[in-house]
């Protein structure tokens, strides 16, 4: 179930935007991201190709069972990151900004093991 980073943060969007609004549509998402319109259904195009999201016949998109397993992993990653860092006294966006880059690419052995050790604080 690997994907690449743009992938993960477009379906950790979804998931945010899901739990904002009452659908969520493709302008949603560039709107969020600050993308052109183009560049998100090229990438909505891409992400129900793999089946991580459905699109209905009115546009609006949900995650399916696979997309939500990543966004909620790349969003449990980014909310405990950012927060440990802020919590070092790490300013909130530059602990935001840090966290988006390393929610991708820490292996899962690394994220438990802060994740235990943030736990026991």
């Amino acid at each position: 179930m690997s994907v690449n980073e743009s992938a993960e943060n477009y379906l950790e969007t979804i998931l945010i935007l899901s739990r904002q609004l009452p659908v969520v549509r493709s302008v949603d998402i560039a709107n969020e991201l600050g993308f052109k319109k183009s560049s998100v259904s090229v990438a909505m195009k891409n992400l129900r190709e793999k089946a991580h999201i459905s699109v209905d016949h009115s546009g609006f998109i949900t995650l399916t069972p696979s997309g939500r397993e990543i966004a909620e992993m790349i969003y449990e990653r980014h909310q405990l990151l950012s927060g440990w860092l802020a919590r070092l006294g790490v300013p909130a966006d530059i602990a935001a900004e840090d966290a988006c880059k390393m929610e991708h690419v820490i292996s899962k052995e690394s994220f438990e093991a802060i994740k235990r050790h943030v736990a026991a604080d």
